[in-house]
């Protein structure tokens, strides 16, 4: 049941549907504009090899800065929501990826692109994901695994980008390609519009009053009652109520000016300007007070499940990108042509494709904990590619890419439904903000160890043994999740 309180839509209960598909919808094409296009820098990596004649490693930095802000820059991108909402978060950040497109094109050297194709769009694409997904945990429960599949599902569509980029790069050079990306991307701006506020009354709302009254408060939040970073009309009238029945107690909260103190004390609007006074401070110190915990608040470091989740994730993220990028590259350093190695991609993206929306499906039916669903895939990526050095002819690569991409789409699809159960009663936004930055510390520093590990050994396989390493060492800490909940269980 749905009802509209505000600017925001009122729910008694989570929807897992509805307007939710919607949500899903804006994250689809999210994964296809933003998440798709990083992907194929696989194809200009090795276009600036020869433009710019750069070595690996320099050339890794682009792509790694660009892949490390989506998730680096969480933190911030979570105040910046607080501050100017989902909406216009969104809609900056698709301004922030089309800008650095448009500038990149006119690139003279590779430090330039780190900046105008790594820095303006990884600061994006962190403002886009990080509310696309935050939403997205809003609007469904039972679901989460499906709908994020879904979504996810737009990353998928390499297997028509892959191509794309490179006819584009043929017809008009990488330069072309660059603008025409840049204008690509501005269809992100309309589908933002579709993020609509919404707050679960059930959840947010529950015992506000007695909240106000009978407790003193520590911070704006517990004065709202909620954590949300202002306040619902729910709460406001609640606030209302309890303001005008204890006006005069001591310990409740008032603020009111030196030179006006007297006069509203003794005067007939003195409960009128108590509430008015009271619930604009409620706005702006909550607004205060939410991005300073968003930055500082350190507090889930003492989090097992927050430090199992972040041990897996930094590591599976450092592993993700190395194969990602360097698979056209090895597949060229093997005598294929680059046009057909481009079709590994392609290929790639459609079996993830297909694999995130079965494995979303499957964990939905909860036969078995998520997590272990999530620590089998990343146990089967970390065995196939310590095995991709032997992929040395075209179809032997084929058939790694295949069998990578099942097991690859099967634990992506699950990151936000695995966050959202082993974060239990955290914040969600904090729990990924903060996993996301140190996640973004190994994604900035994949790429380049592994450009110069070739560099080093002129040779690819080092970099795939460096990913399948990391993959299997992301898996070892789930199995510290049953010691978790017994030591949760005993506080």
């Amino acid at each position: 049941m749905v009802r509209r309180g505000g600017k925001a839509d009122l729910y008694t209960q989570t929807p897992d549907g509805g307007w939710g598909w919607m949500i899903v919808l804006h994250f689809f094409l999210v994964n296809v504009f933003v998440m798709g296009m990083t992907k194929t820098f696989a194809i200009f990596f090795v276009v600036f090899q020869e433009e710019f004649k750069s070595s690996s490693e320099q050339i890794g930095w682009i792509g790694s800065i660009m892949s490390s802000l989506r998730f680096f820059a969480g933190p911030l991108a979570a105040v910046i929501c607080d501050i100017l909402g989902e909406k216009t978060t969104s809609i900056l950040g698709t301004l922030l990826i089309t800008g650095g497109y448009l500038i990149s094109s006119g690139a003279t050297s590779i430090p330039f692109l780190c900046v105008t194709m790594g820095l303006l769009p990884g600061f994006g694409s962190a403002f886009l994901y990080q509310v696309a997904a935050v939403v997205t945990t809003k609007y469904f429960k039972k679901r989460l695994a499906l709908s994020t599949a879904l979504a996810r599902s737009g990353m998928g569509l390499t297997f028509l980008l892959a191509p794309f980029t490179k006819y584009l790069i043929d017809l008009y050079d990488w330069t072309g390609a660059l603008i025409l990306f840049g204008a690509i991307a501005l269809n992100l701006v309309p589908s933002s519009m579709l993020l609509r506020p919404i707050h679960i009354e059930s959840e947010n709302n529950c015992d506000t009053k007695d909240k106000v009254s009978d407790t003193p408060a520590s911070s704006p939040e517990e004065l709202c009652g909620t954590e949300a970073p202002y306040c619902n009309e729910t709460q406001k009238s609640s606030l209302k109520d309890t303001t005008t029945q204890n006006a005069g107690k001591p310990g409740d909260i008032f603020i009111v000016s030196e030179n006006q103190s007297e006069d509203f004390n003794n005067g007939p609007n003195r409960n009128r300007f108590f509430l008015m006074s009271n619930e604009e401070s409620c706005k702006k110190k909550a607004i205060s007070w939410t991005c300073k915990q968003n930055l500082l608040d350190t507090s889930l470091l003492r989090n097992p499940f927050f430090c199992i989740f972040t041990w897996s994730f930094l590591l599976s993220q450092l592993a993700y990108f190395i194969p990602t990028f360097h698979l056209v590259a090895r597949a060229k350093t093997l005598g294929i042509d680059i046009m057909d190695a481009s079709y590994l991609v392609s290929i790639a993206g459609i079996t993830e494709t297909v694999s995130q929306l079965v494995s979303g499906w499957v964990a939905d039916r909860n036969w078995i904990k998520k997590y272990q669903y999530y620590k089998s895939y990343l146990i089967l990526c970390g065995i196939t590619n310590l095995l991709a050095p032997l992929a040395t002819t075209f179809p032997l690569l084929m058939t790694y890419t295949i069998f990578f991409a099942i097991f690859a789409g099967g634990y992506l699809a699950l990151i936000l439904p695995v966050l959202v159960d082993l974060s239990k009663n955290s914040r969600v936004p904090r729990f990924l903000g903060l996993a996301g930055f140190f996640a973004g510390i190994a994604v900035l520093s994949g790429p380049p160890i592994a450009g110069w590990l070739y560099d080093y050994t002129q040779t690819y396989t080092g970099s795939f043994y460096f990913s399948g390493t990391c993959y299997l060492l992301s898996s070892v800490s789930f199995f510290f999740v049953p010691l978790a909940e017994r030591w949760k269980s005993k506080q």
